[in-house]
């Protein structure tokens, strides 16, 4: 069971990945294939542009319930 606050609506990727266990280059992969999370585009100081992906708490429910751990 994962425990986070009421008041957070809003998940990093990272987040999801400390608070799941999966890793991001999963994360990422049943993210695109599952169409859970959205894509946010930020531009980079070098004019490049950088993906970050932000999560929901029913993003997080689906992730916890059907995806396992990482074990590497």
């Amino acid at each position: 069971m994962i425990t986070v606050k009421s008041t957070q609506k809003i998940f990093t990727e990272d987040e999801i990945s400390r608070l799941t266990g999966i890793c991001a280059e999963h994360l990422h992969a049943v993210a695109r294939s599952k169409h859970l999370g959205s894509i946010v585009r930020a531009a980079e100081a070098a004019g490049d542009h950088a993906e970050r992906w932000l999560f929901t708490n029913a993003d997080l429910s689906v992730l916890t319930t059907l995806f396992p751990r990482c074990q590497h």
